[in-house]
This record gives structure tokens, sequence and C-alpha cells, in this order.
């Protein structure tokens, strides 16, 4: 695109407070933003100044694969943010460029591929079977989050990671703290310090180990020198934390079929589409609150007709991109039959989740289970009356009271 046709006058910049939203709501200031054009700027509840949000599914994928939009850059910049506090950690995954970023998470690639994950699906299969057989002796009403949907991803991710069944309730606590904006900073970064520490002590302990779990394929790298400590703990706790996102995801998959019994119904009669139904509720459901990381533009680049300037931080919403209307027909309707379905609920790009095969694998498990096994569940409540949480950034139920 020529420079006589890119846009030099700035949109105005839009405050986002992203305040607490209940059950699937769709936040309604992004509807509005996305309305607003594919670049816009806005402002976030803390950090300094304003960013660059970027909308539209092409532009968000441009973005995060684009190495002229550095995440490394953030480190040193009080970029606005949702989050009242920051503890980036310098050499951590999500704050590193390639290369950088490509050999550390080389280092733990094997867990994670269709092999890694089909290594732990029959212990997950077996450990839902219990928790579900549980939830059955005991009988109804129950919270189906803190009888399944909590302990379930907290006992895979463990599994994989090689943590102990025995520390599985200590690392969902830290996990806890450290995604809760509503406890302070000093308690967040105490618990991701704590956390650390864990790590550290379990990945030295397997340094020369031969293991196909995570801390044994960290312990391995950094008995080669390939990787160092720091990074390989950095990278640990980010793995451990974004095992349990799937609760929340979980939490609002369930809460849509609890409210939509037809969809349920429509899973029971036809399990051959469960795994496609998985992904499009993935791309329905709004998992996080707002967005997550920015990246800075290391020189000017133009995106949809908009000069950005060297310097200037960038959001990417995926979110938003998920609804892109010119990507997905009727994109607020939830359609199974929907194909091909190109979402990016797990990003886009070189940081995209490593654990996008574990969350579905864990989804599919949980569909299997829930509605083969109790073919009567249903809420216990109204809808209106489900908890979500609060002062999160990741969105979900904190229970979900259900009959049967």
């Amino acid at each position: 695109m020529s420079g006589e046709t890119l846009t030099e006058t700035l949109p105005p910049v839009r405050h986002w407070p992203a305040g607490d939203l209940t059950g699937t709501e769709f936040d309604p200031v992004l509807a509005e933003l996305m309305a607003e054009g594919p670049v816009t700027r806005v402002e976030l509840p803390n950090g300094e100044g304003w960013a660059w949000l970027v909308t539209r599914m092409d532009d968000v994928r441009s973005v995060t694969n684009d190495p002229r939009f550095s995440r490394e850059a953030v480190m040193d910049r009080p970029v606005t943010r949702l989050a009242p506090h920051f503890i980036p950690s310098r050499g951590a995954v999500g704050f590193l460029d390639p290369p950088d970023h490509t050999r550390l998470r080389r280092s733990v690639a094997p867990a994670f591929t269709a092999r890694g994950v089909g290594r732990v699906r029959e212990d997950a299969r077996r450990m839902l079977d219990e928790l579900v057989g549980e939830l059955l002796r005991d009988g109804p009403p129950a919270d189906l989050t803190a009888a399944v949907l909590s302990p379930f991803p907290i006992a895979v991710i463990c599994e994989l990671m090689g943590v102990p069944a025995a520390d599985r309730h200590g690392m969902h606590n830290w996990t806890q703290l450290i995604l809760s904006s509503s406890h302070g900073a000093s308690v967040s970064e105490k618990a991701k310090e704590e956390m650390g520490a864990y790590f550290t002590d379990l990945i030295g302990a397997r340094s020369g180990s031969t293991g196909e779990d995570v801390a044994s394929l960290l312990g391995a790298a950094v008995g080669r020198g390939e990787i160092t400590m720091e990074e390989a703990v950095g990278l640990a706790v980010l793995l451990q934390i974004g095992g349990e996102a799937v609760t929340n995801n979980s939490g609002q998959m369930f809460y849509i079929l609890l409210t939509r019994p037809e969809l349920a119904e429509r899973l029971r009669a036809e399990p051959g589409i469960r795994p496609q139904a998985v992904d499009e509720l993935l791309r329905y459901i709004p998992h996080r609150n707002a967005v997550g990381l920015s990246r800075i533009a290391m020189e000017d680049v133009e995106i949809a007709g908009t000069r950005i300037r060297a310097g200037d931080a960038v959001y990417v919403s995926y979110l938003a991109a998920n609804r892109d209307p010119e990507v997905f027909r009727d994109p607020e309707e939830i359609d199974f039959d929907r194909g091909p379905n190109p979402h990016v609920a797990f990003g886009f790009g070189p940081h995209y989740c490593p654990g996008g095969q574990l969350a579905r694998m864990e989804s599919q498990l949980l569909v299997d289970a829930l509605l083969d096994r109790i073919p009567g569940l249903r809420l216990a409540v109204p809808p209106g009356q489900v908890p979500f949480k609060k002062g999160a950034l990741i969105r979900g139920p904190e229970a979900l009271p259900v009959t049967w």
C-alpha cells in the first residue's frame, strides 16, 4: 500500500474498563471497538499510555507472526494493561523472541506432540472416571467445578509435568494466586517465587533423567547446556499455569451445554461430532478478560492501512478474531457443523499455546464422560445465579451447581 493511502490521523483512545463479565457474555466494549475499525487505540485500567488494538483475523495473524513486533521489548515498558501488577520474568518464554524463544520451546516439544499427549491419555481417562465415579457416589446436588472440572486438569497437567500427586494441591493454590488480580502484587509475586523454587528443585533432581515428562525434559536440556535453569523454571511455571486454564474453558463449555440443553442432547445423540463441537465451543467462548500480553513495534509497520510507529505497543484480540464475520459465517452462533473452523483460541505464530492438543484432549474426555455417564445432568440453579470469577484474568465459573 502506498504511503498516500496510509492513515496518519490517529483514532481516538478508547478507555476499556474490562470489568468482570458473567456467563459467556461477549465484552460489549470489545464489540464496539471491532465495529469502529480493524485497528483502534485503547487505554486499559493499569500501566501507562495507550496501545493499538488489532481485531481482524488476518491482521491478528500478521502481527503475531511478524518478527517486527517484539514480546521481549515489553519487559522494559510500562504498557497500558489489564492487570494491576505486572511481574515479567526476564528469560521466560512469554517474553522471548525467536531464536531464543524457539530454542526454549524445543526443549519440551516432545511432551506436547500427539505422541506426548497420547502418553497421558489413558491415565487422564482413568483419573476422570474416578472423579466422575466419586461425583455419582456422593449424589446430587454438586458443584461440578469443585468435583471434576478443577481437579481433572490439575491432575493431567501435573502428570504431564512430572509433578507428584501429593503436590497437586499446592500447585493449584499457587496458580490461583498468580492468576488473580484481587490479592495484590506482593501475594502473586510470592506465589510465583514459591512455584519457581519448587520447579528449581524438581528440574534439578532430574538433570540426568531420560523421562518423557516436562520436568525430565527440562532437566535433561539444562544438563546438556541447551538452556539455563532460569529459563527452564520460567517455562515450567508458564506451562503449569496454562494447564489449569482448561478448568475455566471447560466451565464455560458446560455452562453453555447446561443452559442450552438442545446442544447437549445433540452431542449425546451424535457422539461422532464431538471433536468438531469442542473446537466450535473453543472458538465461541470468551476465555479471558480483555487482552493478553502486548508486543512492541520495532520499526514502522502498516496494518490495515494504519501506520504503527516504531516503539508503539500493540495488542491483538484472539476473541475478536474468532468472531470475524469475514472468516466465520454467523460468528455469534454456535454451529457444530462449522467447517473449516480456523479459530485462534490457542493463539497464533511462535507464541501459539503449546498445550493446544492437550486442552482439546481433556475437553473431549470431559464431554464424553459427563454427557454419557450422567444423562440427566442439569443446572441446579437458574443460569443467572451461577457465580463467575471476579478479578481474574481468565474467565470462568467460580462454581457450577448441578443436579441429575
